[in-house]
């Protein structure tokens, strides 16, 4: 599912709108200090993370101006933050025991990073996922 905005998320899946939600945390970051929501829908089993908009240009301390992504027509950008189902987990036992230490990790730098390897480790990501929703 390619990312898109909260509406379009509970629009698709009307389970999603009455379901019980977990939120786990709303302060991960990734390499580039981009924040990160990870949240876990009751009723659909689904893992998603929010994440806030990426900017396209960034200047550096020195005065040097980044352009990142790609600007191609084509590609459709989301405005706002922006939602990706990241994987699948039965249940709140199983989704415990895969983030457990969560609220320690998520105040490290890169705490996407380990949220990523607790994924893979527990089966939610394969070891060729790229996890882009988590990473940029």
């Amino acid at each position: 599912m390619p990312p898109v905005d909260i509406e379009e998320f509970y629009d698709e899946d009307e389970r999603r709108r009455s379901s019980a939600e977990l939120e786990l945390g709303i302060e991960w970051r990734d390499k580039y200090g981009v924040r990160h929501e990870l949240n876990w829908v009751e009723d659909t089993g689904e893992l998603y993370v929010m994440r806030e908009p990426v900017p396209r240009e960034w200047a550096d301390p020195f005065g040097g101006i980044h352009v990142s992504g790609s600007h191609r027509e084509d590609e459709t950008e989301v405005e706002g933050m922006t939602v990706s189902v990241v994987g699948l987990v039965s249940d709140r036992d199983e989704l415990e025991r895969l983030v457990d230490g969560w609220e320690a990790a998520m105040g490290e730098p890169d705490s996407v990073a380990w949220l990523v390897a607790r994924l893979r480790s527990g089966g939610v990501l394969g070891p060729g996922d790229p996890a882009s929703p988590l990473t940029t």
